[in-house]
């Protein structure tokens, strides 16, 4: 859209040095100024439409060029103009209306794309392609249609390959191309190549426009709202912190998804895009539901919303239990529901309502989808079996990814199976629909958890202690590949205590060989206060042999010499406890007061006993 010229007026340069410096509302208050005293100014008016346009207040934009196409008939970029602020504000008939009555051969090329924009947002994909199709096949324009296209059409990878033939044609670098590749990625899963291109997106965003306070919010630093400008909207931030926060939260880092959104540049809550807004809800609903509910309710009222709010209120509601008002949702909004959400969501979300009022007739809705899903996916593991059969690495790569899908479409089935039951302290019931779906699911975390919680409700706790000590192993081993110098301590405390009261009840094998591998690995494990806890069953032990009331295999004598050994090694520099200096300036001897040196004692005390 060109900057709007006139050859006069009181106010003229100084608009135009503020225009070119970007800083478009005070242009439009000096502007709404001079329109309060010459309200005929064609001037004034076309410059107060090109400022809002770029403040992105689209609705005042095509206000004041609906106006300047009324009084001004003759000047066909003013319909243009009005077109695409109409297709900006979302207002897509009206916009669709105004275009069409367009008919100037120089501007052909500008309708058909307007044209082609407004079709793929009122979803006439068919409409669209006929348009794009009427356009210059080398305009980047028409490249960059062509691939949202393909997005709409689930073709992620043709699609980002059209978004890279645009920056090819641009010559230069395209932040809104570069989102539209990491959203490519982001559909394939393909997530790290996704993060890439969005910390390329952010790294030129902080070095190029410092004005935009990315991080600050997060860094605790008090700054005000940078408004919806168009700067902003160039930069891609907005959408790239958005889509980094969608990629943490699907790999489960909650923390990190919060810290995403509330890194990108600060705007007030009332000029705050649906997308932003969403996620806000979704992300914070742990820690305020009340307000993720407003927020999701609000949008639901808006042209548009992000096509997910609908179900995602949805299932909110179920989550927390709100069945009536996830019913009367439902009922309120017949078109959305067949609008926005899968048959797999719909008959999901209507079982669960169905629960309230008759359990038996939800648990077998439940049961028709789950057997749906387990066909399902013997289907999908025959294809992965034949495929790698003969070879065909993509076709493997292609069916793992259905199968990975169809596993997280089924197990919220089998959850709500199995919650069913839950409710009527039916425990073995719940064993047993777990049982039926180990074939699929005995390697997925969710089932794992849910299997270990219905054991230990048996009072199954051995089976119980061993599932949920399996999960705490794997999210230790995620923590510490993501920061190899942290030290966690969950696991090892959870073997300690075990350890601890075997130990106690007289079961001293079993008991020492828990609080040995609680310490392993040694330089993750061992400080001075798990070394306290540890080293009083040696001491028991140790006792309870001196009084030849304890005797041990030769085995596990020689796994307590070498642990004593490995505690030697590892805690040299590591004082303990009870020898801490903690009111004195006095240097810690590192000679005796350390681990080493009471690990090197036990063992001799240990060692005596045995040869007594």
């Amino acid at each position: 859209m060109a900057t709007p010229r006139v050859a006069d007026g009181k106010y003229t340069e100084t608009i135009y040095g503020m225009i070119k410096e970007k800083q478009y509302q005070q242009a439009a208050k000096i502007l709404q100024v001079q329109l309060h005293n010459h309200p005929n100014s064609q001037a004034a008016l076309s410059l107060l439409a090109y400022c809002y346009f770029h403040m992105q207040d689209f609705y005042g934009a095509a206000e004041c060029y609906e106006r300047l196409s009324n009084e001004f008939p003759e000047y066909d970029c003013y319909r243009l103009y009005h077109a695409q602020a109409l297709y900006k504000a979302c207002l897509y008939d009206e916009a669709m209306d105004v275009v069409v009555k367009l008919d100037n051969p120089d501007l052909h090329t500008e309708i058909m794309k307007l044209q082609a924009a407004i079709a793929h947002g009122k979803e006439d994909l068919a409409a669209a392609r006929s348009m794009v199709e009427q356009c210059p096949p080398d305009d980047v324009d028409t490249v960059v249609n062509e691939g949202c296209l393909l997005v709409a059409e689930s073709r992620f990878e043709e699609a980002r390959e059209k978004f890279q033939q645009a920056i090819n044609l641009a010559g230069s670098y395209q932040p809104q191309l570069s989102y539209n590749i990491a959203l490519c990625h982001y559909r394939l899963k393909q997530y790290a190549q996704a993060l890439k291109h969005i910390a390329d997106i952010i790294e030129r965003g902080i070095r190029e426009h410092p004005e935009l306070s990315v991080g600050m919010a997060t860094e605790g630093i008090e700054v005000r709202s940078v408004g919806n400008t168009k700067v902003l909207h160039d930069t891609a931030l907005i959408e790239a912190f958005n889509l980094k926060a969608a990629i943490e939260y699907d790999l489960r880092n909650v923390d990190a998804a919060c810290e995403a959104l509330t890194d990108m540049p600060p705007r007030l809550d009332e000029e705050l895009d649906a997308v932003s807004l969403h996620n806000q809800a979704l992300m914070n609903m742990e820690d305020d539901p009340e307000a993720g509910f407003e927020k999701l309710q609000f949008l639901l009222q808006q042209n548009p919303c992000p096509p997910e709010t609908f179900g995602n209120l949805l299932l909110l509601y179920c989550k927390y239990e709100h069945f009536d008002l996830a019913a009367d949702v439902m009922a309120e909004n017949s078109a959305l529901t067949y609008k926005h959400l899968s048959r797999y969501l719909y008959e999901f979300l209507d079982a669960t309502i169905t629960r309230q009022a008759s359990p038996e007739e939800a648990f077998r809705r439940f049961d028709d989808m789950a057997v749906k899903h387990t066909e399902k996916l013997r289907t999908l593991t025959r294809q992965v079996q034949e495929a790698r059969q003969q070879s065909d690495d993509d076709a493997v790569k292609r069916h793992v990814n259905a199968y990975d899908d169809a596993i997280e479409r089924y197990i919220p089935v089998l959850m709500a199976q199995a919650k069913i039951y839950w409710d009527m302290k039916n425990y073995v019931q719940v064993e047993k629909i777990f049982r039926k779906s180990v074939e699929f699911c005995n390697e997925h975390d969710v089932w794992k958890l849910n299997v270990a919680h219905v054991l230990f409700a048996q009072a199954k706790y051995k089976e119980a202690a061993e599932e949920l000590m399996r999960k705490l192993e794997r999210e230790e081993e995620n923590s510490m590949y993501e920061d190899p110098d942290r030290k966690v301590y969950h696991l090892c405390i959870v073997n300690l205590v075990i350890g601890t009261l075997y130990c106690a009840k007289g079961n001293f094998q079993f008991g020492i060989s828990r609080v040995i591998k609680s310490l392993e690995p040694y330089d993750k494990k061992l400080g001075w206060e798990t070394w306290s806890y540890a080293k009083r069953c040696f001491l028991a032990l140790t006792e309870g042999m001196a009084k030849q009331m304890i005797t041990l295999p030769d085995p596990v004598s020689m796994d307590i010499v070498d642990f004593f050994d490995a505690c030697e090694e590892h805690g040299r520099v590591i004082p303990t406890l009870d020898q801490l200096p903690l009111f004195s300036d006095e240097p810690i001897d590192l000679g005796r007061h350390t681990i080493a040196f009471e690990a090197r004692y036990l063992k001799d005390l240990f060692q005596r006993v045995l040869r007594t």
